[in-house]
């Protein structure tokens, strides 16, 4: 019969994994990914004695870790004036050519401080209900948060797809100089 994932309650702190395994009144079986995460992450990072399931304990862990990363980012790019919000965008296209086209007239208008080119993807894709495959090149842009519109009727213009694909992500972070560089080169 297999016992439960949650560890003994009767304890008020532990001070080795080593001591839990040997204790009498721990009497968790801990599967084999448990095992792993209390051999990568350490069993003080699970183990709190009000909170005596292993996986409760692992997400909590886990949400500290991404707010503290969150405030950290977002500290970071408030400690400098010089910088504003900035975004990553990632527009698809047919083929080199019009990947040259379109990054260069992005640049030329001042819509994006860089737009890097990657070729040979393959996207996969379902349009007017068959699957498509097509092989395209992606347009990574580097921009302003608030030229957001202006860039996509920009794209919307110049591209040759029907419904060009535009996406935007935040850039939380980063290093400063290129950042200063990134708002100094794009218009306001």
């Amino acid at each position: 019969m297999v016992s439960p994932l949650c560890s003994s309650t009767s304890r008020s702190s532990l001070s080795s994994f080593s001591s839990v395994v040997r204790s009498s009144t721990a009497r968790c079986r801990f599967p084999i990914v448990g095992a792993i995460c209390v051999l990568t992450f350490g069993f003080s990072n699970f183990y709190t004695p009000s909170k005596t399931c292993l996986a409760h304990s692992l997400s909590s862990s886990l949400i500290r870790s991404k707010e503290q990363s969150r405030s950290f980012n977002s500290i970071k790019m408030a400690a400098t004036s010089n910088t504003v919000p900035s975004i990553v965008v990632y527009v698809t296209v047919p083929n080199k050519e019009a990947g040259k086209k379109l990054a260069a007239s992005i640049v030329k208008e001042r819509l994006a401080a860089c737009v890097n080119r990657v070729p040979g993807i393959e996207s996969v894709y379902e349009w007017n209900g068959e699957i498509q495959t097509d092989s395209e090149e992606l347009l990574i842009i580097k921009t302003r948060e608030s030229l957001l519109d202006a860039l996509t009727e920009h794209v919307k213009v110049n591209h040759e797809y029907e419904v060009p694909e535009v996406i935007a992500m935040p850039i939380t972070g980063g290093n400063a100089p290129y950042l200063e560089w990134l708002k100094n080169s794009t218009r306001d």
